[in-house]
């Protein structure tokens, strides 16, 4: 039996609480688990995990004062600079046909005035 094909039967194993793995029903798992250090370090890594979430669970934290408040304005800001990004975003292709449009306008603009010159030039010659 392999290391690797008790990862899920520890992970029972631990949650069933026993100190020993005598939970193991399989006779070739609990053999491997009786004779393998690595496989005894894992079950025990298991329970200490358990340990420590069930301590997580009792132990109640009290936030320092304006700590909440001060959560709910980063929030708020972080929500706000979001939507400018997101209103940003959205509206690229807008933004680019709006420059596309100026862009093309100028330059008619500048020919108009290039052939305006010379319609002047023209006249005064003549």
């Amino acid at each position: 039996m392999q290391c690797e094909e008790l990862t899920e039967l520890l992970a029972a194993s631990a949650e069933a609480g026993s100190a020993a793995p005598s939970v193991i029903v399989d006779a070739r798992a609990r053999a491997h688990v009786e004779g393998c250090l690595r496989c005894q370090a894992e079950l025990a890594q298991y329970r200490k995990l358990l340990r420590a979430l069930h301590n997580l669970r009792t132990e109640v934290l009290t936030p320092a004062p304006g700590l909440v408040a001060d959560v709910f304005a980063h929030l708020e800001e972080a929500g706000e600079r979001h939507a400018v990004r997101s209103l940003v975003r959205g509206r690229r292709v807008a933004y680019a046909g709006g420059l596309a449009v100026a862009a093309t306008a100028a330059g008619a603009g500048a020919a108009y005035v290039l052939v305006a010159r010379r319609g002047r030039k023209l006249r005064a010659a003549s």
